[in-house]
């Protein structure tokens, strides 16, 4: 039996609605800032343990690589905070769920989170 319909192989002409590519961010944001965490969280502990430990951290914190992977760990918490507050606004109905206002509060989380990244670089650097 053959089949008639259309294949598409080419993934350059594919274009994803303005939603879905919110979501997928949405998610992989999540997973960089459930992995990075841990980092974190030991950065904290070394600065706290004792003056020394503040010295390694401000030593380590000053290049400017580590700079780089902490605003891409702060961006990336952004991201994910703003596209959560989108799904809790959609959730408890203070939203309409139509692909119209879908696709607007997408684009307003996303630059709300744009700008949010950009005041994050200034504050760090």
């Amino acid at each position: 039996m053959k089949k008639q319909r259309p294949v598409n192989l080419d993934l350059q002409t594919i274009q994803f609605p303005v939603t879905a590519i919110a979501s997928i961010v949405h998610r992989a944001s999540g997973v960089v800032t459930f992995i990075t965490i841990g980092v974190l969280l030991w950065l904290l502990g070394l600065s706290l343990s004792s003056p020394e430990g503040f010295g390694q951290v401000s030593v380590i914190m000053s290049s400017f690589v580590m700079k780089l992977i902490f605003w891409g760990v702060l961006t990336a918490l952004v991201v994910h905070i703003c596209g959560g507050i989108r799904h809790l606004l959609m959730d408890f109905g203070y939203l309409e769920e139509s692909l119209a206002i879908g696709a607007v509060s997408a684009k307003i989380a996303m630059g709300l989170a744009l700008v949010l990244s950009i005041l994050a670089g200034v504050f760090i650097w």
